[in-house]
């Protein structure tokens, strides 16, 4: 019998037929905030220069162009600032000996829970910003539907750390993984 999912509105853990759920343990690497900032700065950004390089060279329009130019640089250095932090306390991960568990989303939550008899592949990932800032994502692909699970910004050593003791673990774990 499958036991069914529940939390209580504060995350609290439940226990439904022989399974407590809870929250999975574990934190970001802080650097993620910082991570998160400047991909959204990456974001904002060009739009801004524009808006300001094309205000400043057409003068007929400048206020057409640089009221649109400040509103947007307001909006996004408040996204920058605020967003991040709220991400930072909601994303979570866990590995256990039996399952990987990761919650992520800021307006759509999301608590995934993948049993390591249905991991098929583990990787590592670090893009030029995840590089800068010494973050990785591990990414683990499992025989179902929904996709692979992904656990962002984790420390890059602790991500290969992770990775290796994921493969370990899903090879000495009986399923097929299918």
């Amino acid at each position: 019998m499958r036991p069914h999912c529940k939390t209580t509105s504060g995350g609290s853990p439940v226990t439904t037929g022989s399974v407590q759920l809870r929250p999975p343990r574990h934190a970001l690497d802080r650097r993620a905030i910082a991570w998160w900032r400047a991909q959204q700065a990456l974001v904002f950004a060009p739009a801004v220069l524009v808006l300001v390089l094309l205000g400043v060279l057409i003068p007929p329009a400048a206020a057409w162009l640089l009221v649109p130019a400040a509103v947007l640089a307001l909006l996004g250095a408040a996204w920058c600032v605020v967003l991040p932090l709220w991400w930072y306390g909601l994303h979570r991960w866990e590995v256990t000996d039996t399952a990987v568990y990761v919650r992520s989303g800021f307006l759509w939550q999301e608590w995934r829970v993948a049993p390591l008899s249905r991991v098929q592949t583990v990787d590592t990932l670090r893009g030029p910003l995840q590089q800068r800032f010494g973050l990785a994502t591990v990414t683990v692909t499992t025989a179902s539907a929904r996709g692979a699970v992904k656990l962002r910004g984790l420390d890059a050593r602790l991500a290969a750390d992770v990775a290796e003791q994921l493969t370990e673990r899903t090879a000495a774990t009986p399923g097929d993984a299918t």
